[in-house]
């Protein structure tokens, strides 16, 4: 997809999109994307099974300041837990739960981190 400008919620958007069929050519359902709460954001929840996965989608045209994964600091972290916390809330589940990172790179890269945080 040809992309005029390489930042903001566009962009966004797409690789938010790419990641959805990635995820989804790998066997995972979408329940539900851009989740937002006071409390912080889930870019896509998708259902593995008997797993519950919230995903954060990250991007990066280069590698030259370390992976897309690695950019998802301690604070994002905890913004991205909490905002599960009040999806669980909302809509109860009985089914395990994780975090993963979907990293994407500008050369078509895909860097999947199952279970890539715990709620702590």
């Amino acid at each position: 997809m040809p992309l005029p400008n390489e930042s903001g919620p566009a962009v966004g958007s797409v690789r938010e999109e790419q990641a959805r069929h990635y995820l989804e050519a790998q066997g995972l359902r979408l329940l539900d994307r851009n989740y937002r709460s006071r409390r912080g954001e889930i870019d896509l929840i998708m259902r593995d099974g008997d797993c519950l996965v919230f995903v954060e989608v990250r991007y990066r045209k280069s590698s030259a300041y370390g992976s897309p994964a690695e950019t998802v600091t301690y604070g994002k972290r905890r913004r991205i837990t909490a905002a599960a916390q009040q999806y669980l809330q909302q809509n109860p589940s009985r089914l395990d739960c994780r975090f993963d990172i979907l990293g994407l790179g500008a050369a078509g890269q895909v860097e999947w981190l199952k279970n890539a945080f715990d709620a702590t």
